[in-house]
């Protein structure tokens, strides 16, 4: 049987491309290889003098840019460290933020002990982890070693600290009670017909007072962060004079830790940071974070004030950047195991149709894609969409994916898992049954608590972003709209309901089909 005959996705190099697909969805120190912008400037923000929240969709590619500019910096042989925060899923303050500490100070630890004296001409080290070599000298090996001494100090102190008991916050309440008693005698004299005399009687009456003191133990672990400060500012105030330059602390994935932890835990890098040239990233999903309270001390970073936002979510709205974005990345992955190209692989619908299934998340997006082809494989190249990748198939593949989303669904929610699974069940309800269209409409002025719903939904890509104003050919005059798509693995089989309206993001009309009042949705 010929090669045309058997079809490339057959070949032993798509078996090779599953696999490296597989590889690609997991987020690991290789991903900086690969890395591609989503947009111009984006990585030099990422590696800028500044404090940067980033902020992007589970698999939009947060962890790929910090450690691309990780990697960068370090050629450049700035103190870098790369914390995951989903090591410390579960922890509470203040022991989260002990745990955080001493795992940065291990990390910068391994970065003095590596790359900062590491010569450029030991080839076999810089290459095989980032692809060239250094341009600056190695760090003077005494003044490294001096300072590497203080590290180890702070490192020790942290982990005896960490494993101390703790004391909680408590308020100790003590009452003293007195009695008082009031006496008297009342006395009656006088003739009483034939009987004369005096009688007296005494009264008392007893009561009781309560006096409390209250006394405040405030949290050990707490008190030793704040005493120590100053001890950690001067570490990294001596390794940027040491390094003639800054030093980057990266944070990836905050919305792990407890949300009402996490500007606490922001804050206090803050402030080491300020005026010691370290320079926070922080890479986080935006409605599941919360890195700012307005409160009395102000706690964390402020947006504009404190540090830089950078946003990797691309919108469905711009769908032609979109798909040059995702096409190129595509590419790339096809270039690193075979010899094929994207038309190898997909016919002309099945690329759009793999950009909406993705709603432009880039992990969606090759996971989509990797199960499409099992689904083409498993009907046969002889079947009539042909030996490609069709269109169908990947409507068939993201009905599959859901149950990945579902579990990211579970991990990422908690406390307000019910109250989002009902919102969403609603909206399928809605886009189904009622509006029979995979596009819904929310007006601008909808209140922010029903609101808050759909942002959260949007983090957790089970609907996504189309157009952020859309007017409506008939009635509600003035009122504008944004609109959004349920996401595609809820309507697959939906499809097959009568009269159900699939509006096609990568027509032209598309935005005049979505100008209809029957789209609108008013969560309740």
């Amino acid at each position: 049987m010929t090669k045309e005959k058997i079809a490339v996705l057959d070949t032993s190099e798509i078996d090779e491309l599953l696999v490296l697909c597989e590889e690609v969805i997991r987020a690991t120190p290789d991903g900086a290889r690969r890395f591609i912008e989503p947009a111009p400037g984006v990585l030099a923000k990422a590696k800028s003098k500044q404090h940067n929240l980033v902020f992007g969709r589970r698999g939009s590619g947060k962890s790929s840019l910090l450690r691309k500019a990780a990697a960068d910096l370090t050629i450049d042989r700035r103190p870098i460290a790369f914390i995951d925060m989903e090591t410390f899923k579960g922890h509470t303050y203040p022991d989260v933020l002990i745990s955080v500490l001493l795992k940065s100070f291990h990390e910068f630890e391994k970065w003095l002990t590596t790359a900062a004296t590491t010569p450029a001409t030991k080839s076999s080290f810089w290459k095989k982890l980032f692809g060239t070599k250094p341009i600056r000298a190695p760090f003077k090996k005494d003044a490294t070693d001096t300072l590497l001494g203080d590290l180890r100090a702070l490192i020790k102190d942290l982990e005896s600290e960490l494993h101390a008991p703790e004391s909680a916050e408590t308020t100790k309440t003590t009452s003293a009670n007195k009695d008082l008693t009031l006496g008297g005698s009342v006395g009656a004299g006088g003739n009483a017909g034939p009987v004369s005399g005096k009688i007296e009687t005494s009264a008392k009456k007893s009561s009781t007072t309560s006096t409390k003191t209250e006394q405040k133990y405030i949290s050990k672990k707490v008190e030793y962060l704040h005493q120590h400060i100053i001890r950690f500012q001067h570490f990294f105030s001596s390794m940027a004079k040491l390094s003639d330059g800054s030093a980057f602390l990266f944070l990836d994935d905050l919305y792990h830790i407890r949300r009402k932890d996490q500007a606490q835990v922001i804050d206090y890098f803050h402030r080491i940071a300020k005026g010691n040239d370290l320079w926070v990233k922080v890479g986080t999903i935006k409605h599941r974070s919360e890195w700012y309270q307005h409160s009395d001390p102000p706690i964390g970073m402020k947006l504009g004030d404190d540090a830089r936002e950078i946003n990797l979510d691309v919108s469905l709205e711009k769908f032609e950047t979109l798909r040059e974005f995702l096409k190129k990345i595509l590419e790339n992955l096809l270039r690193e195991k075979t010899n094929y190209s994207v038309k190898d692989i997909l016919n002309d619908t099945a690329l759009d149709r793999l950009i909406i299934a993705s709603g432009g998340v880039i992990r969606d997006f090759i996971g989509i894609f990797s199960n499409s082809i099992g689904v083409a494989r498993n009907r046969g190249a002889q079947h009539h969409r042909g030996p490609k990748v069709g269109a169908e198939d990947v409507n068939m593949a993201s009905g599959d994916y859901d149950g990945n989303k579902r579990e990211e669904f579970k991990l990422d929610t908690d406390e307000d898992r019910k109250e989002l699974e009902d919102a969403f069940s609603q909206l399928c309800a809605f886009c189904t049954t009622k509006s029979k269209s995979n596009i819904f409409l929310i007006s601008q002025g909808l209140d922010k608590e029903k609101r808050d719903a759909i942002d959260q939904l949007i983090d957790l890509r089970l609907i996504h972003p189309v157009k952020s104003r859309v007017t409506l050919k008939k009635g509600a005059a003035g009122e504008l709209f944004e609109a959004y798509m349920l996401d595609l693995s809820q309507y697959v089989a939906a499809r097959k309901v009568h009269d159900f309206h699939m509006i096609d993001l990568s027509v032209g009309n598309k935005d005049e089909q979505m100008r209809r009042s029957s789209l609108i949705y008013t969560p309740k």
